[in-house]
């Protein structure tokens, strides 16, 4: 379609970006490191790792990988770390040194690790030793010849022993595992310091990633991801929030995992590129010590999600906190919420600015602009150098505000998915875009709503339902936390609205999430009854905070044999 949103685009935002300005991720790291040695450039656990270090040890590594561990351009390395010093330091090794990041979850079951080690071909793993019971039962059958262990008190000094036998002894945080011929982190970087790293060529072709997505809606699938797709998007996105980045060190608040797309571009290599600080959190999930961190230290720069905005809100800490310093809130990974944006502006003083991306598109698609200072429920302008279309089921392109499967292309989006042909096939059209498997329309400004995921579509007697839509609503309702509407079969209409909520205060009944669904919908976009509503303790979330729509379907399924039993 025309490029309509150029003609909005904030003054200073160019329409292109020029990709030879930072054409791998190791120029990224190597150009930071020159320009800022002595800034703080990872700090975790209380300790800080300065840019000068970072050279250093990632240097050692690469050096390790090369020289001892034996692998040459090209191999695959698993990463199976949380948010730790470790994790930049193996991370920018495995880049200079010219091999392929793999980057794993560690909450992986056996099953799941041994699927991704295989389909990678990874030949070396670096894993948290807590996690190496799961690695155990994983490695047979793959081509890992190498195991590096870390320790959750591996580069924090004089503090590092104390941690990890507190993980060890106190909190027994290490189950007991049989892995043999296993390496320490700490004795690969010794061993590495012993041997000048080989100066491979990396090339802007060159596969950087093999980053894994689709296991919330099928077998997961690699997307291919160069240094060039994964460079322009850090490009992209510094260009559309503008040169006000520039104009400061950003300190950023860590909190999404870093082998996440997401959290793996915007805060590993755009804070890093500004020579910024990422403060790292390794367990985001303990909010209240989340909480504690944010009143502790001035952030200028947070990222996140939907829930993690939500239950931040939620705990009594985090509204103590400081936030004078805070300029920049990223929201993506999920629709957020208007309710959600709203109470962390009125909370903190920061708009959400949120943004839209996909794996295969190294993620960022569109942004709102820097000066956004309400949420309006868009995800904002394209980024430079990119084109998007709204297509039909018959592959046209639809007009203004039509709903249609949204389609990208650009320099970031992948080439395709890691020996999976078909698979490729199906999300690239002829002309070079990418099929997200969203459903959104353009306005006439050129700025994208997304409506929903297409295959999380309800289809209520012909009628559609957005279960984004819905969900938004019931976070406006007094006393609901977290909301989760998915379809389910039915016998008269094909498919019914069901609710899974969450409530924030025990006075919250069905009978009034019923009220309101009445108040604020058309009958088929509300349940038939009060069996269609259910209270939970908690949501199935993905890795980085997503309600799992589908787990809360089938698990419905599974507990109720015939389509039209209640729930």
């Amino acid at each position: 379609m025309e490029k309509i949103w150029l003609k909005h685009y904030p003054a200073g935002v160019p329409h292109e970006i020029d990709p030879s300005v930072c054409p791998t991720l190791r120029s990224l790291l190597e150009d930071s490191v020159g320009r800022y040695p002595e800034r703080s450039a990872f700090e975790a656990l209380g300790v800080s790792l300065n840019y000068a270090r970072l050279d250093v040890l990632s240097q050692r590594f690469a050096s390790y990988l090369q020289n001892q561990a034996g692998l040459t351009k090209g191999d695959r390395v698993a990463l199976v770390l949380p948010n730790l010093l470790s994790y930049p330091v193996a991370l920018f090794g495995i880049l200079r040194g010219g091999f392929v990041a793999v980057n794993c979850n560690p909450m992986y079951t056996p099953t799941e690790l041994t699927f991704q080690l295989k389909d990678s071909g990874a030949r070396a793993v670096i894993i948290l030793e807590n996690f190496a019971a799961t690695l155990e039962q994983a490695l047979p059958g793959t081509a890992v010849r190498t195991v590096v262990l870390t320790r959750l008190g591996d580069l924090l000094g004089l503090r590092g022993p104390l941690v990890t036998a507190v993980a060890r002894h106190v909190k027994r945080l290490v189950p007991p595992h049989g892995l043999r011929s296993t390496v320490a982190f700490h004795r690969a970087l010794r061993l590495g310091a012993t041997t000048p790293m080989t100066d491979v060529l990396v090339d802007p072709d060159d596969v950087a990633f093999l980053q894994y997505t689709g296991g919330t809606t099928g077998v997961p699938k690699a997307a291919v991801l160069r240094h060039r797709h994964v460079a322009a998007n850090v490009l992209q996105i510094s260009a559309n929030l503008g040169e006000d980045l520039l104009t400061q060190p950003q300190v950023a608040l860590t909190a999404l995992p870093l082998y996440h797309i997401f959290a793996l571009t915007v805060n590993a290599f755009l804070i890093t590129r500004l020579g910024g600080t990422n403060v790292l959190v390794p367990d985001p999930r303990n909010l209240n010590a989340l909480a504690e961190l944010m009143r502790r230290r001035r952030f200028t720069f947070v990222s996140g999600v939907n829930t993690l905005f939500n239950g931040l809100l939620h705990t009594p800490a985090f509204r103590s906190a400081d936030f004078s310093a805070l300029r920049y809130t990223v929201g993506g990974g999920a629709a957020v919420q208007g309710a959600v944006a709203r109470r962390w502006k009125e909370v903190t003083g920061c708009p959400v600015i949120e943004g839209y991306g996909l794996t295969e598109a190294s993620p960022v698609v569109s942004t709102n602009p820097i000066d956004t200072t309400e949420h309006d429920g868009s995800v904002g302008f394209p980024v430079p150098s990119t084109e998007i279309s709204v297509r039909g089921e018959d592959g046209q392109e639809l007009g203004i505000d039509e709903v249609g499967e949204l389609c990208v292309r650009g320099p970031q989006v992948m080439d395709g998915y890691w020996q999976k042909p078909e698979e490729t096939r199906k999300v690239m059209t002829d002309d070079g875009f990418l099929r997200t498997g969203d459903l959104a329309r353009i306005d006439e400004r050129g700025r994208i709503f997304i409506v929903d995921r297409k295959k999380d579509l309800i289809l209520v007697s012909g009628f559609n339902v957005y279960p984004n839509e819905i969900e938004a609503e019931l976070a406006e309702l007094e006393d609901v936390k977290e909301a989760a509407a998915v379809g389910i079969p039915d016998e008269k209409s094909g498919e019914s609205v069901m609710l899974f909520i969450v409530p924030s205060n025990p006075r919250l009944t069905k009978e009034r999430v019923m009220e309101f669904c009445r108040e604020r919908f058309t009958a088929y976009k509300r349940p038939h009854d009060l069996s269609r509503i259910e209270f939970r303790e908690s949501l199935p979330k993905s890795n980085i905070g997503k309600i799992l729509r589908r787990n809360l379907r089938e698990e419905y399924m599974s507990r109720n044999s015939s389509p039209s039993s209640p729930a």
